[in-house]
């Protein structure tokens, strides 16, 4: 019971573990459920798209509270299902359907963050083994690459980044791949928006359980991400090899372009098995990164870009810093950021326990302070 309330929960949603003491009843297919009067829903984003209208009648329903939980999104992608997919723009800004969030959303819409990629990256026993494996990455130099820059998906500022590395010779001293070939808009960036050439990791920097993936190279110009990855979630998992043979990570988020900051595995990574990095994101994003309780490099590294609003500037400021980073002594750079590094790496299971332990008591006063009069 929530405040006198039912709660009924959908068991796909993300959020349903950290609220199960609180839940009263459960739903698999919302089709097949009965609704409760008067209760608080929480609806996973598949039932989302399989009930669209029901959705819409519950929303609509005074005595209703009604939650799309879909944590395992954020910011622009989150922004463009509600508005241009599903169509619920109308029903969030009214305050009739709640959202919860993995990113951060317009303010004028109600929604809860909820920190869902950060606090996953400690829930694999692979994970814990590489990221204990790893206590001597900083006493191991020299190192073959100066830095790891992993890139899934094609995004206009993970093309430019690669572009620009690549002009300035830089990009040849690092670790990277590029697992999706397809053209890019590149309206923001003054870069090439054709097909691009797929790249692995050499074997022994890969994962080992993506050994023996299907290779598409039939098809060069096309996202591999799934295949590569048998269809599951493969970019969460550590292998430390990569990392102890660079100097630093360049992390290329999710979302660049907007205003919005939303943390997922790929900023995860480095802070779990404790290696310096420089992240390509939304302008804020270390500031928020900081609110959050977790160190940056400034001091170290240069980070004024985070305050650049403009997208291609605040890149080009970014490919600097890399440029002039790998023209420094990097054996003395590693030094400076180790008690950083490690400070990130105890703070994490630290963060993830308060955040999950918080949430119940943060969604019951979300509850609260979005009821309908």
């Amino acid at each position: 019971m929530l405040n006198g309330r039912e709660l009924v929960v959908d068991t796909m949603s993300e959020v349903h573990d950290l609220l199960r003491d609180l839940v009263d009843h459960e739903f698999w297919n919302l089709a097949d459920h009965t609704t409760r009067p008067g209760a608080i829903y929480i609806l996973g984003r598949q039932q989302v798209v399989e009930n669209r209208e029901r959705v819409r009648v519950m929303c609509g329903t005074p005595d209703l509270t009604v939650v799309f939980g879909n944590s395992a999104e954020g910011s622009t992608t989150s922004i463009d299902q509600c508005d241009r997919v599903l169509g619920l723009r109308d029903l969030i800004q009214r305050g009739h359907l709640l959202l919860i969030s993995g990113g951060d959303l317009p303010t004028d819409w109600p929604y809860l963050l909820h920190e869902h990629f950060i606090t996953r990256i400690l829930d694999y026993e692979d994970n814990l083994r590489e990221i204990a494996g790893q206590q001597h990455m900083f006493e191991q130099t020299p190192k073959p690459y100066s830095f790891l820059l992993l890139n899934g998906r094609a995004r206009p500022h993970r093309r430019y980044i690669l572009q620009q590395l690549d002009r300035s010779g830089v990009l040849a001293q690092g670790l990277w791949t590029q697992l999706d070939g397809r053209r890019c808009d590149m309206r923001q960036f003054p870069g090439d928006s054709g097909n691009a050439e797929i790249r692995y990791l050499p074997p022994e920097y890969e994962v080992p359980r993506y050994h023996g993936y299907s290779r598409q190279d039939d098809y060069p110009h096309q996202c591999i991400k799934h295949e590569m990855f048998a269809g599951e979630w493969g970019e969460i998992y550590l292998w430390g090899r990569p990392y102890r043979d660079s100097y630093f990570s360049i992390v290329t988020e999710t979302v660049y372009e907007t205003a919005y900051s939303f943390r997922t595995e790929k900023i995860a990574k480095p802070l779990a098995i404790g290696h310096p990095w420089i992240c390509a994101a939304n302008a804020g994003f270390y500031r928020d990164l900081r609110d959050l309780g977790f160190r940056t490099f400034d001091g170290i590294i240069d980070e004024s870009f985070d305050e650049i609003d403009d997208a291609k500037d605040r890149m080009d400021r970014i490919v600097a810093v890399v440029q002039d980073l790998c023209r420094q002594d990097l054996d003395a750079f590693l030094r400076e950021a180790a008690p950083i590094c490690k400070y990130n790496q105890q703070f994490l299971p630290e963060f993830i326990r308060e955040h999950r332990k918080d949430f119940p008591g943060r969604f019951q006063q979300f509850i609260q302070s979005h009821a309908r009069s």
